[in-house]
């Protein structure tokens, strides 16, 4: 199973509005950060077998993701994440807020929607986010 990663969507004032922003990006985007991921081959496996994905946190929860499609240089010594930008909606699941990227394991993972699911059916977030605050769920 493939490692993935998380990032805050830092700047987004709603999931339209990020969904606007990948819209403009073409096929790809590109995130740099200082370091290469040391678990890298996790994430993108080099046997081509299916990688992981950036999953987005807005307002504290893991909304949507984004399938990593590899790694590159990047000017300075930095790294290039380089993520599809077509966004792929999930069951929101809570999460905190950080700097950064942090790795998520697949099993930790939501689920994606299935077509015509909206988030929220199960639950509304709202009410996930307050369960989880509270260690109920």
């Amino acid at each position: 199973m493939p490692l993935h990663l998380t990032k805050v969507a830092y700047g987004a004032q709603s999931l339209d509005d990020m969904r606007r922003w990948f819209a403009t990006r073409g096929q790809e985007a590109f995130l740099t950060t200082r370091y290469l991921p040391k678990r890298h081959d996790e994430i993108v496996p080099p046997d081509g077998s299916p990688g992981g994905s950036l999953f987005w946190i807005f307002k504290h929860q893991l909304v949507m993701r984004s399938p990593i499609l590899r790694f590159e240089e990047a000017e300075g010594g930095k790294t290039n994440i380089v993520i599809a930008t077509g966004l792929i909606d999930v069951h929101p699941r809570p999460k905190r807020a950080h700097q950064g990227w942090r790795y998520l394991e697949h099993a930790e993972a939501p689920a994606d929607l299935a077509e015509g699911e909206v988030a929220g059916d199960a639950m509304p977030p709202h009410l996930a986010g307050e369960l989880a605050r509270l260690g109920l769920v």
